[in-house]
């Protein structure tokens, strides 16, 4: 029985000539492998779900650059985990941006003379002081502390009590968890979309 079931060498050198089948065989042999590394990363099953996919299609490009001396099984565990943290990173960056950019539209001085933009401008700091709101007080006391007050890190530990670590350590889980509830209120019907869809 194991005797007819393809090698990954052989799998691959299909796939280099293009055949389908051979692509769809690796992809059944390492999909639960590379799901479970997507998942550590995530958390999350639907998440996971869409990096699996988004892994698979950069191994597959990736393909003509796998040194096939090399244990397949090995270098695919590498990709799909620099794909994951590469995927991190941009995902980190993104939520930062938006606090970020939502922090300095609210420090930013009210817009006069339009009642279109002064509605819209306090429908941005409603939805800012709504996210901030929701953090815990801890990390809402760290955020509106460092980025709506402008302490510094120093003025901070000592206004806490707290080593400057600990406050540094604050601020980034305050961002991340504001940035967390900002882009979820920002999708509330994403879930939504597909129920009224034509079959």
């Amino acid at each position: 029985m194991d005797a007819k079931v393809p090698p990954d060498a052989e799998l691959i050198a299909r796939c280099l000539r293009k055949e389908a089948a051979a692509w769809e065989a690796i992809v059944v042999r390492y999909r639960r492998k590379v799901f479970h590394i997507a998942y550590k990363f995530t958390g999350k099953h639907d998440e996971a779900e869409d990096l699996t996919q988004e892994i698979f299609m950069k191994i597959f490009k990736s393909l003509e650059k796998f040194n096939q001396d090399a244990d397949f099984s090995t270098w695919l565990s590498s990709v799909a985990r620099n794909y994951c943290i590469d995927h991190y990173r941009a995902s980190k960056r993104e939520r930062e941006v938006l606090v970020e950019d939502l922090v300095a539209f609210d420090l930013a001085p009210a817009s006069s003379g339009n009642p279109h933009r002064a509605l819209e401008d306090r429908d941005r700091r409603s939805f800012l002081r709504k996210g901030l709101e929701l953090l815990p007080d801890k990390l809402r006391e760290a955020v509106v502390l460092r980025d709506l007050q402008g302490l510094s890190y120093q003025e901070m530990a000592d206004r806490l009590g707290l080593p400057e670590g600990t406050v540094k350590s604050r601020i980034n889980r305050g961002r991340e968890e504001l940035a967390r509830l900002l882009l979820r209120a920002q999708q509330p019907a994403r879930g939504q979309r597909g129920h009224g869809r034509r079959p």
